[in-house]
């Protein structure tokens, strides 16, 4: 298994990737065409994110994508993972594991970073068993939000 930087020839598996999470996870359908632009975006704009991908033999079988906060308090940006989606198939495999393991990594080799956060939906509680299993907590902060 690779991890890699995503590239612009991936906008479509990665979108495919969210709308199959948003409604395994919170049932939620996502408009196609929205979620591609979306995506694309972060292609045509390094500072909305970075897209990473699990490759295995050729096949991309999951992604990622980290946006950054910044953090006056450290001085530095925390970045967040989020829109991560492994393919059925491979889960219970590692590929997250190593996906996070690859952005761990990235974030200590680089002092304008200074952790990782993330959001999980609170039923989604798969994920937040992997999560925790990684080392990260739930702890900390709850999160609120006002959606349009």
């Amino acid at each position: 298994m690779k991890i890699q930087k995503a590239n612009k020839t991936d906008v479509k598996i990665i979108s495919d990737f969210q709308q199959k999470m948003a409604l395994e996870t919170e049932n939620f359908v996502l408009e196609q065409e929205t979620v591609q632009a979306g995506v694309k975006a972060v292609f045509d704009d390094k500072s909305k994110g970075q897209y990473f991908v699990a490759i295995q033999q050729d096949i991309i079988i999951g992604s990622l994508l980290i946006t950054y906060e910044w953090s006056d308090w450290r001085n530095s940006y925390v970045v967040w993972i989020q829109s991560v989606y492994v393919l059925p198939e491979y889960r219970k495999l590692g590929v997250f594991k190593n996906m996070y393991s690859f952005i761990k990594q990235l974030v200590a080799d680089n002092e304008i970073y200074s952790g990782i956060r993330l959001y999980v939906d609170n039923s989604n509680t798969n994920a937040q068993k992997v999560y925790k299993k990684m080392g990260m907590n739930g702890n900390h902060y709850k999160l609120f939000e006002s959606m349009k």
